[in-house]
């Protein structure tokens, strides 16, 4: 395997990043996670655009977006597999043993990891840890990522593979990985960007392609939702077929069964949309 990193191509045994890099000891950096289906990613120029936006918001140096492009086409044609998972990271590069950031520039490393078809349904969870919907990373996609793992290590402890949280002010929000939909009276909902979700790419996608509405939702709108399901880059749509103990008999159910047919026929005809 091989890996990009600051610049060209490594063996991923030999591709080094300092010890002293600023996201590795603060979490001061940015990542995109980008799905590639025949060596051909997907949406790329959604995942730079929200690459670039994070960039800003962290107030990191403006990421060159045609070197990230470069980047993954060399990484992709360097490492055929029929499905894998893109990760782009852009840090803050070298700096000091505090918050104060270094000045010998970022770090951008692109990695590609094999992957495999999801399935059709999971089962999820949710925990009672909240999602701060005015905090200085709402809406960033940064590597700042611990409280998701460890959300996720207790859904994996309760055989579910995604925990959902709700905001400060008790609405519904977002998975660790994911954005989450919800099927009420036949119609799709998704909390708002207000909610302090991320701006997922799935997620923009597929409120575009089937009309799903952005609604306030409270937490416990779980319980009583038709149906729910998840997006994310390598979920595509995926349906909820236990969510905490309810059971969702028949998952997917026929909304969500829909939804997933029409984001196959889109995304299958558009790689970049």
């Amino acid at each position: 395997m091989k890996l990009w990193l600051d610049g060209g191509l490594q063996d991923i045994e030999a591709a080094r990043v300092s010890v002293f890099d600023h996201g590795l000891t603060v979490g001061d950096g940015i990542f995109e996670t980008v799905k590639a289906v025949d060596g051909r990613p997907f949406a790329l120029t959604r995942h730079l655009d929200r690459l670039a936006r994070s960039a800003r918001g962290l107030g990191l140096p403006e990421p060159d977006l045609d070197e990230v492009r470069h980047a993954c086409a060399t990484v992709l044609d360097a490492n055929p597999m029929p499905l894998g998972r893109l990760r782009i990271t852009y840090t803050g590069g070298h700096g000091p043993l505090g918050s104060d950031r270094g000045e010998q520039g970022p770090t951008l490393v692109v990695a590609l990891g094999e992957s495999a078809r999801r399935p059709d349904s999971t089962a999820v969870i949710t925990v009672p840890w909240t999602r701060n919907e005015r905090g200085a990373l709402t809406g960033l996609k940064t590597t700042s990522y611990a409280e998701n793992v460890v959300a996720l290590a207790r859904a994996r402890e309760q055989g579910a593979t995604e925990a959902l949280f709700a905001n400060t002010v008790g609405q519904l929000c977002e998975g660790t990985g994911s954005n989450v939909f919800v099927v009420l009276d036949g119609e799709i909902h998704t909390p708002p960007l207000a909610s302090g979700c991320l701006a997922g790419i799935t997620r923009a996608l597929a409120v575009e392609w089937t009309g799903a509405k952005e609604t306030d939702l409270p937490l416990d709108v779980l319980g009583s939702a038709e149906e729910v399901f998840l997006t994310s880059t390598l979920r595509d749509v995926q349906a909820v077929h236990r969510l905490d103990t309810r059971e969702l008999p028949g998952a997917p159910g026929p909304v969500t069964a829909k939804a997933m047919r029409i984001f196959d026929k889109h995304s299958g005809n558009d790689l970049d949309p």
